[in-house]
């Protein structure tokens, strides 16, 4: 892999990081080409009122997976995502899950994105699909890409 390449994975993780909403949830994420893995802790202030992870962590670590392995492939402008599907397959309550997406299909203006949830033991607990396009919103310092 080309070291350019490699910086923009580096600076799309940081620029990650950076988003506020992740001081909350402290999600890690890792990104290569095409896809994108990422790792959260469960904790008890995610749980609805039958003790187990809400819809809206899965769709959460689901979305931000399926989106940067989309953005990974888009190094010059801000993706955004057009529409998601997800299936809840299986509650989680403690330990950590693991979402990883992947990029199935990419077009001039359209990208589509699988992404699959698993808990630590490797069972598969939640699955999504996004579709995303390039925005106008240049990828620059401004909004943490550095």
């Amino acid at each position: 892999m080309a070291e350019p390449e490699r910086e923009h994975f580096r600076k799309l993780e940081r620029m990650y990081g950076s988003a506020p909403i992740n001081d909350y949830f402290t999600p890690r994420l890792h990104i290569e080409e095409g896809t994108a893995i990422l790792t959260m802790q469960v904790r008890n202030d995610f749980f609805h009122a039958a003790n187990a992870v809400h819809g809206s962590v899965y769709f959460k670590a689901l979305d931000d997976a399926t989106f940067f392995a989309a953005q990974s492939l888009v190094t010059d402008i801000f993706v955004l995502t057009v529409s998601f599907t997800i299936y809840f397959l299986r509650p989680i309550s403690r330990g950590e899950m693991k979402a990883v997406g992947r990029v199935v299909h990419r077009s001039k203006r359209l990208l589509v994105v699988e992404g699959e949830l698993f808990d630590r033991e490797g069972r598969l607990i939640g699955r999504g699909s996004g579709t995303f396009m390039p925005s106008r919103v240049p990828l620059s310092p401004e909004i943490g890409y550095r």
